[in-house]
């Protein structure tokens, strides 16, 4: 074989177990519904948590040999969690590396791609992974949708050298399709979960949904997949939904038919944010436990406003305000929001889009700062199917930790105040970022 030394360097590698570092003199929000502990320290052993402690127990605790780490009174939250990205969609692989480098130094720890080329998307998964390059860990999907979906664009820049629809990440499904091989097939890519798109009605959304499980893999969907409805799609049993304003599709005047077909939406009537259908599916939600990726920022983005084009514009706006209106009403409701974004800022841009993301929540969806952050961590966590993972700062979970100067619980805009990221015990300091190291 081999020598097993030989490989490319992993700078960015996890630390070894036995590794110990201390970080002391937190103000740790840990994701649960417990209050910030002022003089907190977190005892960290390779890439997991040991122990988290009141000052005053550490020593009983400190290893022979510990690095200790003093964060002065910073503030200390979960690692963010991006729950709606696309890395490879074409792939660029330096956009792609530079997007990742730019998350882990603002605070973010992984991320749910919503399905790209897997063979570059499972390779920056790889490689973030072992430390070769600097970024958040990557959950992604494999999608599946019916045949038409496939004349999209975007499904043949994925595909690339193969046939859209024909690959194990972009599969077409069809009545005639062996679900127990197509849904081995997408796991067989590595990825985390199973991504139903479009095109196909809820017999067929629940079909894949029960055979996904069945083999232990989380399915995602978009919260409506035409013709089958938000609620078809959420009575299906799915994990989680992306985009709150195709919630607005359960209220349609009409039957929906295809992805390509969507009927218009009736803004007025959901204004008030107290629309009784959707309370009824919001109700559904609660009680499922179906996480919504929202993606609520996404129609303010210069994405959608930035083209020069007033009737767009007018149009990103109008859309906006139902992404509000409606993601406030699921709140209120008692629906579990995760925080995706499903664009990025650009690249000059010192911070990503997920910021966006958590400013929108708190500023127009009424969420608290606290709630907003809960959502892009132990929410987000949920949404990526690695609850058991990450997302919440304690015993046995990955040391996964973003570090603030300023509290964020105060204001959400001292996210930009970002000092610090551990993922995986391994830190990345934001003056290094900044540096261009």
């Amino acid at each position: 074989m081999p020598d097993d030394d030989h490989g490319a360097p992993t700078p960015y590698a996890p630390p070894a177990p036995g590794a110990v570092t201390v970080y002391r003199g937190a103000t740790l929000f840990d994701g649960t519904d417990r209050p910030p502990r002022p003089g907190t320290a977190i005892v960290v052993d390779g890439e997991r948590i040991r122990h988290v402690v009141p000052e005053a127990d550490l020593p009983a605790l400190l290893p022979d040999g510990a690095e200790t780490v003093d964060l002065d009174g910073r503030f200390v939250t979960p690692g963010l969690i991006d729950s709606h990205q696309h890395l490879a969609t074409p792939p660029d692989r330096p956009r792609a590396e530079a997007v990742l480098r730019r998350l882990v130094h603002s605070g973010v720890t992984a991320i749910r791609d919503m399905a790209d080329d897997v063979r570059q998307v499972g390779d920056l998964a790889r490689a973030t992974l072992v430390g070769e390059i600097p970024g958040p860990d990557i959950h992604y999907a494999a999608l599946m949708a019916g045949p038409g979906f496939f004349e999209d664009i975007r499904t043949h820049q994925v595909t690339r050298g193969a046939s859209a629809g024909q690959v194990p990440w972009m599969q077409a499904v069809t009545p005639g399709t062996d679900l127990r091989i197509a849904v081995a097939l997408a796991r067989g890519t590595h990825a985390s979960a199973i991504k139903v798109y479009a095109d196909f009605d809820a017999a067929t959304v629940a079909a894949i949904t029960a055979e996904a499980h069945r083999q232990g893999i989380p399915v995602w969907a978009h919260a409506a997949v035409f013709p089958a409805t938000p609620r078809e799609v959420v009575e299906a049993g799915v994990d989680a939904v992306s985009h709150v304003t195709l919630l607005a599709h359960q209220g349609a005047p009409r039957p929906l038919t295809t992805y390509r077909d969507k009927p218009p939406v009736d803004h007025a009537r959901f204004a008030a944010g107290d629309d009784p259908e959707l309370a009824g599916l919001f109700a559904l939600m609660r009680r499922a436990g179906t996480v919504l990726d929202a993606t609520a920022a996404l129609w303010a983005s210069g994405e959608m406003t930035g083209s020069g084009d007033p009737e767009a514009a007018e149009s990103a706006r109008r859309t906006s305000d139902l992404a509000a209106v409606l993601t406030a009403q699921a709140h209120r409701a008692g629906v579990a929001l995760a925080t995706g974004t499903d664009y990025e800022t650009p690249l000059d841009d010192p911070f990503p889009a997920l910021f966006e993301e958590l400013a929108f929540l708190v500023h127009r969806c009424g969420l608290t700062p606290e709630a907003a952050l809960r959502s892009a961590t132990a929410v987000g966590a949920r949404s990526a199917g690695a609850h058991d993972l990450r997302g919440t700062v304690e015993p046995g979970r990955l040391a996964d930790l973003a570090v603030f100067d300023e509290d964020p619980l105060r204001d959400i805009k001292h996210l930009r105040t970002v000092h610090l990221t551990v993922k995986r015990g391994r830190r990345h300091a934001r003056a290094d970022f900044e540096a261009g190291r």
